[in-house]
């Protein structure tokens, strides 16, 4: 019987990709497109910007120069802080107050029966039509202005909290008992990991509210911070320095979303690790 000799394996190197395959990968990646699709939104806009009446649109370079003076004279960066501080503060009560309704609701049917008609009363109601109210008990200046974003962004936690809880399914708990779980243990270890996706998808939507929350506020209560500066300035037809808050409004939602992603993943790291000691 003759045996056949096996000749060693050769690494075969894996073929490098040319110039032009590298270009390509470069600019169909999604950050390339992104960069592209905002630079010719921005084109589009210098190009017809020029070419309309001033009081009705400004181009980006006017309102980049705007900006610039803002900076300069101090206003910008003062409108910042005064919209910002009430901002933190509200959006730390929001989620505070948010996420514990939310469980309190969805743990204890009791609770439930006593909060839900109110919660749907006042999540059917338009927030702007509470503002007057708001502002004759809590005041034109810094609780106004927190009361007022507290009760535009805190529904979606209360409501994805809710969810997220009831949503665990029945198996889990009783695997969780079975193995002499204590209700703490199958709450923290079970439910609440559970949930993170619902509560996170809940701040997110908050996030954008609380936006808004602040900048209606100053609309209606004392006449500050970037909703002071974009009342002040159409009131006086300076469409460039108007444009000027209006897109620090928007850097902002895009960073604080960002910010609420990279710790929804966080989360979901740590709900995995939870998940596995049980």
């Amino acid at each position: 019987m003759s045996t056949i000799e096996s000749t060693p394996r050769k690494s075969v190197p894996a073929p490098q990709p040319t110039l032009g395959q590298r270009i390509r990968e470069i600019v169909l990646s999604p950050n390339s497109i992104r960069t592209l699709s905002v630079a010719a939104f921005f084109v589009i806009w210098e190009y017809y910007g020029r070419r309309m009446d001033p009081i009705f649109m400004a181009p980006p370079s006017a309102i980049f120069n705007a900006a610039l003076e803002l900076l300069q004279s101090g206003a910008l960066r003062k409108a910042i802080v005064e919209s910002l501080w009430p901002f933190a503060v509200g959006m730390a009560l929001t989620v505070i107050f948010g996420i514990a309704i939310g469980i309190a609701v969805a743990q204890w049917r009791l609770v439930e029966y006593i909060l839900d008609p109110f919660i749907n009363a006042l999540y059917a109601i338009p927030r702007i039509a509470l503002v007057p109210l708001i502002v004759l008990w809590a005041g034109l200046e810094f609780a106004g202005k927190v009361t007022i974003l507290v009760s535009v962004a805190v529904f979606p936690i209360i409501v994805n909290t809710y969810a997220g809880i009831r949503d665990v399914r029945g198996s889990m708990l009783e695997i969780g008992r079975a193995y002499g779980a204590t209700e703490s243990q199958i709450f923290f270890k079970i439910i609440l990991p559970a949930a993170i996706p619902f509560i996170m998808a809940g701040v997110r939507l908050s996030v954008g509210l609380a936006i808004i929350g602040i900048i209606v506020a100053e609309f209606f209560t004392a006449i500050s911070g970037l909703g002071g500066m974009i009342v002040e300035y159409a009131n006086v037809f300076a469409t460039a320095k108007l444009f000027v808050p209006i897109i620090v409004i928007a850097l902002v939602g895009v960073v604080l979303t960002e910010l609420v992603m990279w710790l929804e993943r966080r989360m979901s790291t740590w709900r995995t690790l939870e998940r596995d000691r049980f």
